[in-house]
């Protein structure tokens, strides 16, 4: 019977951001107990891997968020050329709606956050902060909200938090690389050169490709590019068919996304959303930092999703999930404001300095949990699919008028 519940737990939308928000609570409390220099020790920790002369060391802090988050963006990789290939990206009519709300829902939070921050030159390389979805956490809300919400906008907060996600890879490439050695990355193309080969081949065995997705990690991470970029590199390597007919792309998918979800996630929540409370008052609570990301997250995701959603439709570039209302929207661009995994870890990337890292964690927290309560409020409140079937049929008619062709 109780096993029979945990499965059933651990198959439900809901509990892969149960698992989080637990990591993160439990954060919270060991940092601020007498527990926290044991908990900021072994974070600061180093651990060592040497071979020959050559090898890594690393504070445990950096082997989570570089090493551990690389399988987090490989599995990333693997549901983006899913997606691209086989799924809800694969037609560009269906991408364009919840890519520009993506657009809009990236660039509003970052504008929100430079505008508050814009007199504190320091602060200034945290715009990206704000731009995040945390997608196990916005659809775990969504499930909660169970059957009011048409299931077409599932698909649609899905969408837009995938594209999210590539949205984040290419920030992370572009403005958050260090200081470049072109030696590794020259290097780097030898294990690309051979994991092409083995794509082309149609294999089947994916060993191969992670250990060279190993090798290339390391490089990358020697090179200045953040090296869990390669785990998105590797897994647009993995074959989506290989010459059986089989798919190895999903059965590394399928395997991977329980410990992603259920140990590797609430890992880096865990070592990531310890904020220390003691002496923080309202003043720091408000300052530009943390109010620029929580005001990024909680406006600037509604603005710009909600705000380029309504352009595209008023304009007939583009239509309404299907089923949905204005509410249901809304609601939605208020969920995209749950930064929590993406935005903490680009935080860790912006900011070296505990302070500066306590005051992201104060944004990022409070931003997310806020968004969730207006989006959760919100759908709730919105017409369910029995209350909205005049909607629906009128959608219905709109849909069936597009895809009739015209008699000659």
């Amino acid at each position: 019977m109780l096993l029979r519940k945990l499965e059933q737990f651990f198959d439900s939308e809901i509990s892969g951001g149960i698992v989080l928000m637990v990591a993160a609570v439990a954060a919270m409390i060991v940092a601020n107990s007498s527990l926290h220099p044991y908990y900021d020790g072994a974070l600061s920790s180093y651990f060592t891997v040497q071979l020959g002369e050559n090898g890594l060391s690393k504070p445990l802090i950096l082997w989570i968020n570089d090493g551990l988050m690389a399988v987090f963006f490989l599995l990333v990789g693997l549901e983006l050329k899913h997606e691209l290939m086989e799924g809800k990206l694969k037609n560009p009519r269906d991408v364009v709606l919840p890519g520009m709300a993506a657009v809009g829902g990236m660039l509003m939070p970052a504008l929100i956050y430079f505008a508050l921050n814009i007199s504190s030159p320091e602060t200034h390389s945290g715009w990206a902060i704000p731009a995040a979805t945390d997608i196990a956490f916005a659809l775990g809300i969504l499930a909660l909200v169970g059957d009011r919400v048409p299931s077409s906008l599932k698909v649609f907060l899905l969408t837009l938090a995938i594209l999210d996600d590539l949205g984040a890879i290419l920030i992370i490439a572009f403005f958050y690389t260090a200081e470049l050695h072109l030696d590794y990355l020259f290097l780097a193309l030898i294990p690309l050169a051979i994991m092409f080969y083995l794509n082309r081949s149609g294999i089947h065995r994916i060993a191969p490709i992670i250990l060279l997705g190993a090798v290339l990690w390391v490089l990358v991470l020697k090179s200045g590019v953040h090296a869990t970029l390669a785990g998105v590199i590797t897994a647009f390597f993995i074959p989506i068919k290989d010459k059986w007919g089989k798919s190895p792309l999903h059965s590394l998918e399928h395997a991977l996304s329980p410990y992603v979800f259920f140990l590797i996630v609430p890992i880096f929540a865990f070592a990531n959303a310890g904020v220390v409370l003691s002496g923080v008052t309202l003043a720091d609570v408000f300052s530009p930092l943390p109010l620029g990301i929580a005001l990024g997250l909680i406006l600037g995701k509604q603005i710009g999703v909600f705000g380029m959603t309504w352009a595209l439709v008023k304009l007939g570039i583009a239509r309404k999930p299907f089923g949905a209302t204005w509410l249901h929207i809304y609601g939605v661009a208020a969920l995209a404001g749950i930064g929590f995994t993406m935005s903490l870890f680009i935080g860790g990337l912006s900011f070296e300095d505990a302070f500066y890292m306590n005051e992201v964690r104060i944004g990022v927290l409070s931003g997310s949990v806020i968004s969730a309560i207006i989006g959760f409020t919100v759908l709730r409140l919105a017409p369910s699919e029995e209350d909205n079937k005049e909607d629906k049929v009128e959608d219905a008619v709109i849909t069936a008028a597009e895809v009739q062709e015209p008699v000659q």
